[in-house]
C-alpha cells in the first residue's frame, strides 16, 4: 500500500464522519462536504492502487527479463563447455593414435 492508497482510505473515512455529522445536525453543507471528501478519497485510493499495479507489472517484467538473460548466459556457457569437451576428446584421440 502506498501513500496515495492510505491517504485515500483516510479521506474516505473522514468524509463518512463529516457526512454523518452533517446529517445528524441537519447541516447540508457539512454533509455534502463529507460526500465530496469520500469521492476524492475513492479516486485517490484508486490512483494508489493503479500505481501499485503498475509497479508490480514492472517488477514482474524486470524479473522475467533477468531470468531470460540468465538462461541465455547458461546456454552460452553450456555450448562453450560442450565445444571444449569435444575438442579435448578429439585431442586425446589424436594423442592415443600417435602413441599406439
Amino acid at each position: 500500500m502506498n501513500r496515495d492508497t492510505a491517504a485515500g482510505k483516510f479521506e474516505q473515512l473522514k468524509g463518512k464522519m463529516k457526512q454523518s455529522a452533517g446529517e445528524t445536525v441537519g447541516n447540508n453543507k457539512l454533509a455534502n462536504s463529507g460526500a465530496a471528501d469520500q469521492v476524492k478519497g475513492a479516486a485517490r485510493e484508486a490512483w494508489g492502487n493503479t500505481k501499485d499495479a503498475a509497479k508490480a507489472v514492472s517488477n514482474d517484467a524486470r524479473a522475467r527479463s533477468q531470468e531470460h538473460a540468465h538462461d541465455v548466459r547458461e546456454k552460452i556457457v553450456s555450448t562453450a563447455q560442450n565445444a571444449k569437451d569435444s575438442v579435448n576428446e578429439k585431442a586425446e584421440q589424436v594423442k592415443m593414435k600417435r602413441t599406439a
